[in-house]
């Protein structure tokens, strides 16, 4: 069996990473933001290495066959994140990042070990945070459908409510869905972990993909549930008790809700 030769993968692992050192950066500048929808991702390379040393046994019997085909993945990436570090476009130099360790992968180890280390280089994508634009235009969807279907909810409950815009009018007290409360943050943070629990999930794929995809509607009907919550605490309670401590308490419930409907989903595939 061949052997990895460790020194050249290291030396050249260290001078591909060294060139994407300015995406590294303005990943870890977003990350950091305030109100950052990307909280999470520096984690995720953690996670992505704890998973790959999971799978050290498996990699460890796997026959080392490196493949020519890496250098067109490599020089893909590398040329993606060339063009984008020169017209400082950072989104799309750190997808290129995705092609350029797959690409080193197949250079060095083969196909085999690019097939059981698929999962972890693609879970990098959850660290990688999408452009403002884009972050704008779909928070903006998502608080208008989701003060809609709340109003919607309030009115089945006979507690008459209206909407104008993202605000939520009821009889005595009003609520604003604003871009933190879209939903957003726990949509970007659900898919990653409905990511997770699916790969690790002991089902068929078809059944994986399910779970994964269930964490889309899961996280946006949790987000419902607070909005709804929220309302229903400013026309009972007041404003002021639903912009403080119940406030904050629902942010994190959502998430909580968010895990648990993962959970029984999980459950019920299996």
């Amino acid at each position: 069996m061949k052997k990895i030769d460790i020194a050249k993968i290291s030396v050249v692992s260290l001078v591909t990473l060294a060139a994407y050192i300015p995406t590294f950066m303005w990943m870890i500048d977003r990350w950091n933001e305030r109100d950052s929808y990307y909280n999470h991702g520096m984690l995720v390379p953690f996670i992505s290495a704890f998973i790959v040393w999971l799978n050290r046994k498996k990699l460890a019997t796997l026959e080392i066959k490196p493949s020519a085909l890496g250098w067109l993945l490599f020089g893909t990436g590398i040329i993606i994140h060339t063009i984008s570090a020169l017209v400082r476009v950072y989104f799309s130099s750190g997808f290129s990042l995705l092609l350029t360790l797959s690409g080193l992968v197949l250079l060095f180890l083969g196909k085999k070990f690019l097939k059981e280390l698929l999962f972890p280089i693609t879970f990098l994508i959850s660290m990688i945070p999408l452009p403002l634009v884009a972050i704008a235009n779909i928070s903006f969807r998502l608080k208008i459908f989701a003060a809609q279907l709340s109003t919607a909810i309030l009115n089945g409950m006979g507690i008459p409510a209206m909407r104008d815009g993202s605000v939520i009018k009821t009889m005595h007290s009003y609520l604003m869905v604003e871009d933190p409360c879209s939903g957003i943050r726990s949509l970007i943070a659900l898919i990653s972990l409905g990511a997770l629990m699916a790969y690790f999930s002991n089902t068929t794929k078809i059944k994986k993909a399910i779970l994964f995809l269930s964490s889309i509607p899961i996280a946006v009907g949790s987000n419902i549930i607070r909005i709804v919550a929220l309302a229903l605490a400013s026309e009972m309670y007041g404003t002021k008790l639903a912009t403080g401590t119940f406030h904050d308490v629902m942010g994190i419930l959502v998430f909580v809700f968010a895990f648990l409907g993962l959970s029984l989903v999980g459950k019920t595939l299996e």
